[in-house]
């Protein structure tokens, strides 16, 4: 059927096909390696992407407690200013009723000035 020559010439246009073949698949890429390395890229992709948004909201909650201990420590020293504001007040007064009750005067409303301070 076949002679030596024949299956030789077989073999080697087999060969050359495969070799062809082998040529056009590296010069074009493999497509499944190709699928495999967008398909990783892909998985590459979403996961920086969820890393990049992870560290953008534990940014903003860090940004948001500073904030929050600022506004805390500036509400506690406006307290305290207030407080201090108040006792001086409260000092300043006892020390003014001390100074008119050494004086025998006092600093009481008439009926008079109550009738003035009603009218306007």
């Amino acid at each position: 059927m076949f002679s030596i020559l024949d299956t030789l010439k077989l073999g080697a246009g087999i060969a050359a096909g495969l070799m062809l073949y082998h040529l056009y698949a590296v010069s074009i890429g493999y497509p499944s390696a190709a699928r495999q390395a967008r398909a990783g890229y892909v998985l590459v992709a979403e996961k920086s992407a969820a890393e990049a948004q992870a560290a953008e909201m534990e940014r903003q909650r860090n940004a948001a407690s500073q904030a929050t201990e600022e506004h805390r420590k500036r509400l506690a020293g406006a307290e305290a200013a207030e407080h201090a504001a108040r006792d001086t007040l409260e000092i300043e007064i006892q020390s003014y009723e001390l100074q008119l009750s050494e004086k025998n005067r006092a600093c009481a409303v008439t009926a008079a000035d109550r009738q003035w301070l009603l009218r306007h």
